[in-house]
């Protein structure tokens, strides 16, 4: 049965509307036929989330007398006899900003922001306001707790994801409909997690099973961060060639790049304020702009013609900063942001805020010839960064810190590298032998040595590797020891799994596919290309056909034969193995693999792709 929310928290004011929101459904789960009330027996749960435990709230609605003649109980009784409860053990009311809900225990608490979710609802409300699949289901109550039923079967998640990063998953993959079974949301939350982790988001305590049971401080952590890559995606030289502008004197543009994407913004918000000829800087999102007055000469300096100055003439910082947001609308770009968001300093809402000005209005002049040929130079220098992505998001997928966000340089003191290592190898490393920080370089060389040591005994190929080019960040070695450890980690995972715990080599990798393959059947596009591989290098994986056949043969019906095309143009190839990829996800593989990779064969990448697969065959 519906609710109000916001009229029970306004009588009820232990709990804010999206509580009460998250509640209902909690409870209406165990109300199934919609009569309105539940036995007081199924209420444990629902008691745990709100924070008090299942003997009291019983208790208390006997004392009451809110139980019913059948021992049912409906939903505001329950909220009474729980604020009831609260208010006697000094509970205090409800913070409105703030949504606070228990998780296992009544002891173990989760607390998410009301504004962040509102405003993560209203960008997803706008971006998938036209999507074929799931326009139907929007826009979603901002002030609710509905997000995250709208969540658990992994639609929402995986239109968001294709929106902020475009074409990560193959959507012929998902299982689409109105009514998904709890295996098929499982499915499509596989998919989600998976295709997370390969665009660079930190999951590592996240499952699908916790986005079916919409655990919501999980789901809006994973929300934001899938917004956030969309929006630092376009804060990029390939897509701005202009940020070229913003480079400092004797810094080279290799090394700006290197920085993270807050300090590029910061970096763009104070070139214009310096411009301006204002006398102040930026150096955070929340603080420094919470006043509002850096955001007037921002915008007056990005379109002086319709956002002027008039704002810094208001005393009052609320009403300045709702002046700033009209102008900002003037601009097409009030969003993520309100007046009382603004002024409480919210970091996540005004980077986001930022970044989306940076990307519709970049205000920084055109490039000339030369610059752009120097930037021309330096982009096609820079093109074997792809194998260097995929090897660090493998290692942010095993929980290493901290997070990498260069290969290269985030390595130099050989503590990710260790944690690595220790990760495949539980137990090799004696943490006692290591620098724990490494300050100067000569600490680092030693723990890198160690690196070396370690690899070598692992029967690495590191002939001509000292530590020393580690701390360097000298590229080649770094990307040659990163790999075999990659590799190494495939074959560990296999080797744990067999039953014999024998050795798995890549013979044996690439004998299991072409068995499984094999399994997959008659299908024409099959038949037309060469069905058994050689060798991780055999050019016949460049179509995607193989590989599409191998998950079939792992899951008969996977594929959707009819969606299979020869792969002989390189269009048809690259769609064929964008399909492989989402397919594989669905499964359950972390895959850090793009369809480039395939259609190029590059064979370290497929290599892990093929062993990933073979793992949780085993483990299935």
């Amino acid at each position: 049965m519906p609710i109000d929310p916001q009229r029970l928290a306004d009588r009820y004011q232990f709990f804010s509307a999206s509580e009460i929101s998250a509640f209902h459904q909690q409870f209406s789960s165990f109300d199934k036929d919609s009569k309105g009330s539940v036995h007081y027996r199924d209420l444990t749960t629902v008691a745990t989330k709100a924070g008090v435990a299942f003997q009291d709230v019983v208790s208390k609605l006997q004392q009451l007398k809110l139980t019913k003649s059948d021992d049912t109980v409906d939903f505001e009784s329950f909220l009474k006899a729980t604020s009831v409860v609260k208010e006697e053990k000094g509970a205090k009311k409800v913070d409105k900003q703030k949504i606070t809900l228990h998780g296992a225990s009544e002891n173990t608490t989760h607390t998410i922001n009301e504004d962040e979710k509102e405003s993560f609802v209203a960008h997803i409300n706008q971006q998938l306001a036209y999507d074929k699949d799931v326009k139907h289901r929007l826009p979603i109550d901002k002030s609710t707790m509905q997000i995250f039923t709208e969540a658990k079967d992994g639609l929402i998640l995986a239109k968001l994801i294709n929106d902020s990063v475009p074409n990560t998953i193959d959507e012929r993959a998902l299982n689409m409909g109105k009514k998904l079974s709890p295996f098929q949301m499982h499915e499509n939350n596989n998919v989600v997690v998976n295709s997370a982790k390969a665009i660079g988001c930190s999951v590592v305590n996240i499952g699908a099973t916790d986005l079916i049971e919409g655990r919501e401080h999980l789901i809006l952590g994973l929300i934001w961060q899938i917004i956030k890559m969309g929006l630092s995606a376009k804060v990029d030289i390939k897509v701005h060639p202009e940020l070229f502008r913003l480079l400092e004197p004797g810094e080279t543009l290799e090394e700006f790049l290197k920085l993270p994407t807050e300090q590029i913004l910061l970096r763009w918000f104070n070139y214009h304020l310096k411009k301006s000829g204002w006398n102040r800087t930026v150096k955070n999102f929340s603080s420094d702009v919470k006043d509002a007055e850096n955001y007037t000469i921002l915008l007056n300096q990005l379109s002086p013609e319709t956002c002027s100055r008039a704002p810094l003439r208001e005393p009052d910082v609320y009403k300045r900063a709702e002046q700033v947001l009209e102008n900002a609308d003037k601009l097409g770009c009030r969003k993520y942001l309100t007046a009382k968001t603004l002024t409480d300093g919210n970091s996540k809402l005004n980077f986001a805020f930022v970044a989306n000005l940076f990307n519709t209005h970049p205000g920084l002049e055109k490039l000339t010839e030369a610059e752009m040929s120097e930037l021309d130079d330096w982009l096609f220098n820079s093109e074997g960064d792809r194998e260097a992505r995929a090897f660090a998001l493998w290692l942010n997928s095993l929980g290493v810190e901290p997070f990498v966000n260069n290969l290269f340089d985030d390595l130099t003191d050989g503590l990710v590298l260790l944690q690595a290592i220790d990760y495949v190898h539980p137990g090799m490393v004696e943490w006692k032998k290591v620098n724990r920080p490494a300050t100067s370089k000569f600490k680092k060389v030693e723990n890198t040595n160690y690196v070396v040591l370690l690899g070598k005994a692992l029967k690495f190929t590191l002939v001509g590797i000292q530590g020393s080019d580690i701390v360097d960040a000298n590229k080649t070695l770094t990307l040659g020891l990163v790999w075999q450890l990659m590799r190494d980690h495939v074959l560990q995972t296999l080797k744990k799994l067999s039953t014999a715990s024998k050795e798995v080599t890549d013979t044996d990798i690439l004998a299991w596919a072409n068995e499984t393959a094999a399994r997959s059947g008659n299908w024409r596009a099959f038949r037309s290309t060469s069905a058994k591989m050689t060798s991780f290098k055999d050019n016949g994986f460049r179509s995607g056909v193989f590989l599409l056949a191998l998950l079939n043969g792992m899951k008969k019906g996977i594929v959707n034969e009819e969606l299979v095309t020869d792969g002989v143009s390189d269009d048809d190839a690259k769609m064929n193995a964008k399909y492989a990829i989402s397919i594989a996800r669905k499964l359950g593989a972390t895959i850090f693999v793009l369809p480039e990779d395939i259609v190029e064969v590059k064979p370290k990448m497929i290599l892990t792709f093929v062993g990933t697969l073979m793992g949780i065959r085993v483990t299935a």
